[in-house]
């Protein structure tokens, strides 16, 4: 049998004033979408995963979902803004900052950089 919590055990004061909101809203009206929201928002960080503003976005564009507005209790990511990412350029092209893919280069290579670190090398 799990354990329902009756506060956040979250410090954060606003998330404390949202809390407080919500409880009145809950126990003054009878809307199940405020007892719903009060009750994630005394969730653990686990239950509580991030959402990306990219996905909420399609989501909210699904048939039958236009006219109509979201709560997220968790964390948004992605929240600055949403960019269009240009391509990354070859590596050797100009202005290019993709590093190539480098292959190892043997034992000794390795040899040399772990000596290298603890200056044995130089000695």
């Amino acid at each position: 049998m799990g354990v329902r919590y009756k506060k956040p055990k979250s410090q954060d004061i606003y998330l404390r004033l949202l809390v407080k909101l919500y409880r009145c809203l809950a126990r003054w009206t009878n809307s199940t979408f405020n007892q719903a929201v009060l009750k994630r928002f005394f969730m653990s960080c686990t239950n509580r995963p991030p959402l990306s503003l990219s996905l909420m976005i399609r989501k909210m564009k699904l048939l039958g979902w236009e006219n109509k507005s979201a709560v997220v209790v968790g964390m948004v990511t992605d929240d600055v803004r949403i960019l269009e990412v240009p391509k990354l350029k070859a590596p050797g092209t100009p202005h290019s900052h993709t590093k190539p893919y480098v292959h190892s280069k043997g034992r000794e290579f390795e040899h040399a950089r772990s000596l290298r670190a603890s200056q044995g090398y130089k000695n």
